[in-house]
């Protein structure tokens, strides 16, 4: 069946894009053109003339007539392309004189998986059509891209057939077992299933990142009442989305928001000041805070300088033990045990333009050094002071990695990062064939796979009957098939697909 949709975005713009698949594909589009023969006209390319319904002969809209001769096209069919102006109305009008005239109306994602279905593409290059679609940020676009252009398909390649190797391998051994012929010694098949496992717990373990990058990297914004946390998440904005109020406990809940930094998005979110309350709402707000610690990357603990204890600003008398106040510290340990272990704390000391300058470099030699603070820096979110060093700070941590600077980064190696994030720049993260796992599907299926290579090795270890360990690799390879779509079912199918656009 010949299927058609717009494949622009809704709504009125200069250029409204009308897609048509199919083996009619050509026919239909001929019927109502007026312009060169569509029929006769060479692969990919386009042609100017006019749509006309032809049961009334009336001009609906000029037109760019694009075509793409199967199997040389995105779906491996023949494809017509319209590009009109863009109005609700001539769309419409379109699409309903191409319906009258033999098309389809298009389900869902039904153009992408035409093309798998085809064979143009396997089934995680047609999710990540999705994600190019939805990518809201340099690293996001990158890292769909390679996925589309096959980096992941190519790597789970390699890893079903070194698997196929192994099972052969291992079936040889069971074929002439009478013989007592050695195909391979157990050394050289255990060698083979550690390194295979490696790859794939390396690609599990990339879905921390992969999910950061295309979701936006959780920050969240913390401290006491009135520290400026508002202030700063209005500044990183550069919008007023917090209200800023000088009464305490004006934040009541988490305030979330996304902006892009470099090429990365970050999702920020500004929380309820921690302090002792008897306020039950209020204390809702607190407990929100201390979840959104638990599930962020990157920590701003936001400290008002102004108030710090005159020993932490450089005072006659000596600062405490560990450099700074005992709430400071104590904040910093119940921050610390609340952390992920692949999460970072950057003391952020806001207010700098309410003291005096000499006092700032004490106040960040105190917290630089306090429990789990990796990184502190000194801003004034009213003024905007240091919110360039705060956005660059923030872009070298993103990944659980530590890029001091002289005077406002913590000098101690980073003993929060995760081995899992591997990835600490956008330039590495998107290198060559670099593979970033960001689909929960794909993530599931690799940790089936890993299962079943752990029992393999185990099996291996133990001289397991060969048939045992020969069904385990039949099992890895079945779940890395799951991936790409070798094996599948319409439920599977119908789910992934139900989440695209139509026209996409």
């Amino acid at each position: 069946m010949t299927i058609c949709a717009i494949s622009t975005p809704p709504g009125i713009g200069g250029i409204a894009i009308i897609r048509i698949s199919g083996p009619e594909a050509i026919a239909i589009a001929d019927r109502v053109w007026r312009g060169k023969s569509l029929g006769e006209a060479a692969s990919h390319t386009a042609h100017l003339g006019v749509i006309v319904d032809p049961s009334t002969g009336n001009e609906l809209d000029q037109a760019v007539a694009t075509l793409f001769r199967g199997p040389r096209s995105f779906t491996g069919e023949d494809i017509v392309e319209f590009s009109v102006h863009g109005s609700r109305w001539i769309q419409t009008e379109l699409i309903n004189l191409l319906i009258r005239n033999g098309c389809r109306l298009a389900d869902a994602g039904e153009f992408t998986r035409r093309a798998f279905t085809n064979g143009r593409i396997d089934l995680a290059e047609a999710e990540a059509v999705a994600d190019v679609i939805a990518a809201e940020s340099e690293a996001a676009n990158r890292v769909a891209q390679q996925q589309l252009r096959g980096s992941f398909s190519r790597c789970l390649g390699r890893l079903r057939d070194g698997l196929i190797e192994l099972a052969s391998l291992i079936e040889l051994e069971l074929d002439f077992a009478e013989e007592h012929v050695e195909f391979a010694d157990r050394g050289r098949l255990l060698a083979l299933a550690r390194e295979t496992l490696a790859t794939v717990d390396s690609l599990s373990a990339s879905f921390a990142t992969g999910q950061a990058i295309k979701n936006g990297i959780p920050v969240a914004i913390v401290g006491a009442p009135n520290a400026g946390k508002s202030s700063l998440l209005n500044l990183l904005l550069h919008d007023d989305r917090a209200i800023v109020s000088d009464i305490p406990g004006t934040t009541r809940d988490t305030i979330e928001d996304t902006t892009v930094v470099d090429g990365l998005s970050f999702r920020f979110i500004d929380t309820a000041g921690l302090r002792q309350t008897s306020d039950a709402i209020e204390n809702l707000g607190i407990e929100r805070t201390w979840t959104a610690v638990s599930r962020a990357r990157i920590v701003l603990w936001v400290v008002d300088s102004s108030l710090e204890k005159k020993e932490c600003r450089g005072g006659e008398r000596p600062a405490p033990t560990g450099g700074c106040s005992s709430d400071a510290e104590e904040f910093a340990r119940e921050l610390s045990k609340r952390l992920p272990a692949d999460s970072v704390v950057i003391a952020v000391l806001n207010k700098i333009d309410l003291i005096h300058p000499g006092a700032v470099q004490k106040l960040l030699d105190c917290y630089r050094h306090l429990p789990g603070v990796i990184s502190a820096i000194a801003i004034s979110a009213s003024t905007g002071t240091g919110h360039d060093a705060l956005r660059a700070l923030l872009r070298a941590n993103a990944f659980g990695h530590q890029s001091p600077s002289a005077d406002a980064s913590n000098e101690r190696s980073s003993a929060n990062t995760s081995p899992g994030n591997h990835c600490n720049n956008l330039p590495e993260i998107t290198s060559g064939d670099a593979v970033i796992v960001t689909n929960a599907r794909h993530y599931q299926a690799l940790l089936h796979a890993s299962d079943s290579l752990r029992r393999v090795i185990d099996g291996l270890q133990t001289t397991l009957p060969a048939d045992l360990i020969a069904q385990d690799v039949r099992e890895t390879i079945h779940h890395l098939s799951i991936i790409t779509g070798d094996i599948t079912t319409p439920d599977i199918l119908s789910t992934i697909f139900s989440r695209f656009c139509i026209g996409k």
